[in-house]
């Protein structure tokens, strides 16, 4: 199934690849005089020349040494830091509309991201992963699920089966799990995907259970689903709610270092989307805070009004308890500090667009909850850059500053091992050669600021 755009759009979009594709292959772009964190180990280089030839790096040496080639478009980066483009590893895309898509796309890349996996996918996104790729459309480069196993999708275990042989077949990179599915379902799913070589993600199904998704080795739990229900003593269990924010309060501790041990040993990973329980179950920050956020001005004003409305229904609904909500939020900071001292696996991601979660930015957001959690900058960073590449097998591609790797890098005013949060302070970013500087990255989200002012 190809995207549903028209026949003029496509070919304008065919010849615009063929245009950009062939521009980026041919610039040369020198960030000069530059501090580089390369993010091998925990270390800045200073006074750095680094030298970019279409889509990859040719050279980084001190600048005293650099041989700019004369064609070269060269930034300077004095007082400046280049970064690795950052991975969401919980991203949603939507399909359809064209200004839709490239528009949550844009979001993505203007915040550093160049590297997104769609966590809902749909025909469509098999044609946006070879779009973007090779520059038809302006965004990260994208790791893409089908469409979810879920309870009004799946009808037994031979559909689940069923499911699974066909995203692999059709040429999806995983599967996605939302909640629903039944035991047997799931471990039909599970038998099939390893049969066809393609590995589940997402959620863990409360018939299913963080322990079996586990011992399955789930690629990777998202949302730390699962955990806070195995952590309450099987006695005191009941409706969960949110991600276990009905049962936070009976949460036994003693019980975390068993789901650690176990999620290390079979090499699960994990996405914690730590903001999506800080911006929808938490008392604090306000509906009032969320919203006058300035990133909530590239938001349309109706889904403004469903956050809030959800955010609102939530915490006036009859069980909810805003002392449960911190207890949740406590509780998963001390899962997610345990699992990264234990090795485990970790992936930045925010689940993006989602309540209050604003494409790219929220991602930012997600770095300071994880230091917030205990982890030092550079740790929270790695998550974002490092993990995602040897998560999919990609550390000669990306996730590092290094000679011969795509050119996908973040030129921000601060130094991130420092503050996290320099890292939102961005002059730049480039995504896979391609470069956009402050002022058009300024002009693209004013347009879209503008049209939801109407």
């Amino acid at each position: 199934m190809r995207i549903e755009w028209p026949l003029r759009t496509l070919a304008a979009l065919a010849c615009a690849a063929l245009a950009i594709g062939s521009a980026v292959a041919q610039e040369v772009t020198v960030f000069r005089d530059v501090n580089v964190v390369p993010m091998d180990t925990e270390r800045v280089l200073e006074a750095q020349t680094v030298i970019v030839r279409g889509e990859r790096i040719e050279s980084i040496g001190p600048s005293s040494a650099a041989n700019v080639p004369r064609e070269a478009r060269v930034v300077d980066g004095r007082g400046r830091y280049l970064v690795p483009g950052l991975a969401e590893m919980h991203a949603h895309v939507p399909g359809g509309d064209r200004d839709a898509v490239e528009e949550v796309l844009f979001l993505y890349v203007a915040n550093g991201v160049t590297t997104a996996r769609g966590m809902l996918g749909q025909p469509m996104h098999l044609e946006l992963r070879e779009q973007l790729e090779r520059h038809a459309v302006l965004g990260p480069r994208l790791y893409t699920s089908g469409p979810s196993l879920n309870d009004q999708r799946v009808n037994g275990p031979d559909d689940a089966s069923r499911m699974v042989r066909e995203q692999a077949r059709d040429g999806y990179d995983f599967v996605k799990v939302h909640p629903g599915p039944t035991r047997a379902e799931y471990d039909a799913a599970v038998q099939a995907a390893q049969s066809v070589g393609i590995e589940l993600a997402g959620h863990v199904p409360e018939d299913v259970g963080v322990m079996r998704a586990i011992e399955a080795r789930q690629a990777t739990i998202d949302h730390l689903d699962g955990y806070v229900q195995f952590l309450v003593p099987e006695e005191k269990r009941g409706p969960a709610g949110f991600f276990g924010l009905a049962l936070a309060d009976a949460v036994d501790r003693s019980r975390i270092p068993a789901a650690v041990s176990a999620t290390v040993s079979a090499g699960v990973w994990n996405v914690p989307t730590q903001t999506l329980i800080d911006h929808f179950a938490a008392p604090s920050p306000t509906v009032e805070e969320l919203l006058a956020r300035p990133e909530m001005a590239y938001v349309s004003p109706q889904t403004r009004e469903q956050w809030a409305a959800a955010k609102r229904q939530l915490m006036s609904s009859p069980g909810y308890s805003a002392e449960k909500a911190r207890q949740l939020v406590q509780v998963r900071r001390e899962l997610l500090k345990a699992l990264h001292d234990a090795g485990a696996g970790l992936l930045l991601g925010s689940d993006a667009p989602q309540v209050f979660n604003v494409p790219g930015f929220s991602l930012h957001h997600e770095l300071v909850a994880m230091v917030e959690a205990g982890l030092t900058p550079y740790e929270a960073l790695r998550m974002g850059t490092v993990n995602p590449a040897v998560f999919f097998e990609a550390e000669d591609e990306f996730g590092t500053i290094r000679e011969g790797l795509a050119a996908d890098l973040i030129l921000v005013s601060g130094n991130p091992l420092e503050d996290v949060r320099a890292l939102s302070r961005i002059e730049g970013v480039m995504v896979r050669g391609r470069w956009l500087d402050r002022e058009s990255i300024d002009q693209r989200l004013e347009g879209i600021a503008a049209r939801y002012r109407r």
